[in-house]
């Protein structure tokens, strides 16, 4: 028996209970349920042989039907391929390898070196990530590519480059214009609900952005994102059980990107009373279906 079938075997009975797998007919069985969710997703090691569904939302829910990036393509290389994260919903997929053909035509730019999308059947990490739930969230590395033939060993050994400067209120010299031109392309599709780039980033392509400026409105600050930016894409019409995120306000976002800046800066006080740290996410508080994802297949 396999490492993902010894963990999740306790569920067979309930499986047995549902008859197909048609995750449409799946809806509260795990309203109970107290066992922690990424201790399951994260030992699937391939997707399920459902209909491409996601459930949920970004950061909470799960993928039926997920499809693997290819390792290698033509234009694209999957990094840190032990992780098993080079799954996603098939739109994320097509959207991931167009967004490479593009790469592939900017000087100095072999393709893309593609980081996280989900794992297998999507759900919460074991570890480094909050979103990337449901299949339709990418990390693209900043590292501009001059070679596509990687091993394993050295896509697990390399590492990707930082572009920020003074805690990400600027651009430093790692930034190119084709940096800037491979975000224009990749915010510009219409599967794209929103790209986060840190603060410094996004003020760099206000300042530099002539003509139509109207795809600035899906690059939005966030920490960190230096490494490497994270498309999220919405959902796929007819997605009825997938859940998105509100679109951006109206606007190039310029003035909220600077005042990020300004609040590097020149920081705030600390919160005198912080949030406490949340708990894992149990399968209770995960859409029902993903219980049946779990056990398909």
């Amino acid at each position: 028996m396999g490492r993902f079938a010894a963990v999740i075997a306790f569920l067979l009975a309930l499986a047995a209970c549902q008859g197909d797998s048609d995750t449409t007919s799946i809806s509260t069985q795990n309203s109970n349920d107290t066992r922690v969710a990424k201790n399951l997703f994260g030992a699937a090691d391939v997707g399920s042989q459902q209909r491409a569904q996601a459930f949920g939302g970004y950061s909470r829910g799960c993928m039926a039907g997920g499809v693997e990036l290819p390792e290698t393509g033509p234009t694209w290389q999957a990094m840190r391929l032990s992780r098993n994260r080079n799954w996603g919903k098939p739109v994320l997929i097509d959207y991931v390898q167009d967004l490479s053909r593009f790469a592939a035509t900017q000087p100095g730019w072999e393709g893309l070196y593609v980081g996280d999308l989900s794992q297998p059947r999507g759900g919460p990490m074991l570890s480094g990530h909050a979103s990337h739930q449901i299949g339709l969230d990418a990390d693209i590395w900043m590292l501009p590519p001059d070679r596509l033939n990687l091993t394993r060993d050295e896509r697990e050994n390399l590492s990707s480059i930082s572009t920020r400067r003074t805690g990400g209120a600027y651009t430093n010299s790692n930034w190119t214009p084709q940096h800037e031109a491979i975000l224009k392309a990749a915010a510009s599709d219409p599967r794209v609900a929103r790209i986060f780039v840190f603060a410094g980033a996004k003020v760099a392509m206000c300042n530099s952005a002539t003509g139509d400026r109207s795809w600035l409105n899906k690059i939005r600050p966030w920490w960190g994102h230096h490494y490497h930016f994270h498309v999220r894409l919405n959902c796929p019409a007819g997605d009825a059980n997938c859940t998105n995120q509100p679109p951006p306000p109206p606007g190039d976002g310029c003035d909220d990107a600077q005042g990020w800046v300004d609040r590097i800066l020149n920081p705030p006080p600390p919160d005198p009373n912080p949030r406490p740290p949340r708990g894992p996410i149990i399968m209770a508080q995960l859409p029902g279906q993903c219980a049946g994802v779990l056990t398909s297949n």
